[in-house]
């Protein structure tokens, strides 16, 4: 793979607090095409962000993991779409009808605005998670068959694929084949320290199992040259090969 498609499918998460915050790593960050939105940035600034990056000729990637009664999930999606977000994540565990209904959704709203639906990604079992922890909220079997009956049912429900740890690729792609998307946080450069991210790999470790694409926050954003990391990872991908 070629140093262009590392551009592609690397996502940096912009896990700050502002909007001048944001917009200097994105326009510092000149290489990166997708840019992660989360809950705190968003809840900071609003849609009005994502019209700025959008006239930045950027994609975004909006993180919010909706999880509510299938017709709020289905409307938030609708918005969503009038955004022109590029992919967005679901909560899995909001269940089949929910995932379904948010499909349905996005493919009717994106038909009337005459635009691309968003990727429409499930998300299985958060990556700051372990198995004790799911034993403690009632969740008996253990992260990777967890993450299996998460991804099936979002299969099942038309979702475009799921956000899963890199512990968990290779089993998603044996099970489910090269057709449904594999985004995986939980992404550390052998120089970076783990943090509070528990089911960690490298960006070459995880394109080596079958990610499609790899999300990466602080390494990249909290470095004093946010760019320099940039390119210090791509470079490391490009000479893992």
């Amino acid at each position: 793979m070629n140093e262009q498609n590392f551009f592609k499918r690397i996502i940096v998460a912009l896990d700050v607090s502002t909007k001048e915050e944001a917009l200097n790593l994105v326009q510092s960050l000149r290489e990166t095409e997708i840019f992660k939105i989360g809950l705190k940035l968003f809840s900071a600034e609003g849609p009005e962000l994502l019209k700025t990056i959008h006239s930045l000729n950027k994609k975004i990637f909006l993180d919010l993991k909706l999880h509510d009664i299938p017709n709020t999930v289905s409307e938030a999606v609708k918005v969503a779409v009038r955004h022109g977000v590029y992919m967005m994540t679901i909560h899995s565990s909001g269940g089949k009808e929910m995932m379904a209904k948010a499909v349905e959704a996005g493919i009717r709203e994106a038909e009337i605005q005459n635009v691309e639906k968003p990727l429409l990604l499930a998300v299985t079992v958060l990556t700051s998670l372990n198995d004790d922890q799911l034993k403690e909220i009632g969740i008996q079997d253990d992260t990777r068959s967890q993450v299996l009956r998460l991804a099936g049912l979002s299969k099942e429900a038309g979702m475009d694929g799921i956000v899963c740890s890199p512990q968990e690729i290779e089993i998603i792609r044996n099970e489910f084949g090269k057709d449904f998307l594999v985004v995986t946080p939980g992404i550390r450069p052998s120089w970076a320290a783990a943090q509070d991210q528990k089911r960690i790999m490298t960006p070459s470790q995880a394109f080596k199992k079958g990610a499609d694409y790899i999300v990466i926050g602080r390494p990249i954003t909290a470095s004093p040259s946010p760019e320099e990391a940039f390119q210090r990872i791509v470079q490391e991908l490009v000479e893992s090969q």
